[in-house]
């Protein structure tokens, strides 16, 4: 539970600082008539993109590191792929949840705050 808290707290803090940094090219793309949804998808992209290698990243290391686990786990053998599965799938629900609040707050950039930004 706390490595979830810790991918969630990690991927908002990352997908927030690129919104953050990319608002003055959100501002030009709403100012030149890009509307919500484009805004949302884009910012989602980049949020699914960081999930899906962490995710691919974690189940590599969660095989490479079998053997040591089962020492550690009780009714589950270490290479149990429901698991891996099904803790990925709640990785990736999770993690697009957590996009959606930076994704939302792009989408409310106003075009002439954003170019008074910098």
């Amino acid at each position: 539970m706390l490595a979830l808290i810790l991918a969630v707290v990690g991927l908002y803090g990352l997908i927030a600082h690129l919104v953050l940094q990319r608002t003055r090219e959100i501002g030009i793309r709403v100012a030149l008539g890009a509307q919500h949804k484009d805004i949302l998808r884009m910012v989602l992209r980049q949020g699914i993109r960081a999930t899906l290698a962490g995710v691919a990243a974690g189940i590599v290391a969660g095989l490479a590191l079998t053997r040591l686990m089962s020492s550690l786990l009780y009714g589950v053998s270490p290479g149990d792929w429901f698991i891996f599965v099904s803790v990925s799938f709640l990785m990736f629900a999770v993690a697009l949840a957590a996009c959606l609040v930076p994704a939302y707050r792009a989408m409310r950039v106003d075009p002439l705050v954003a170019l008074r930004y910098e």
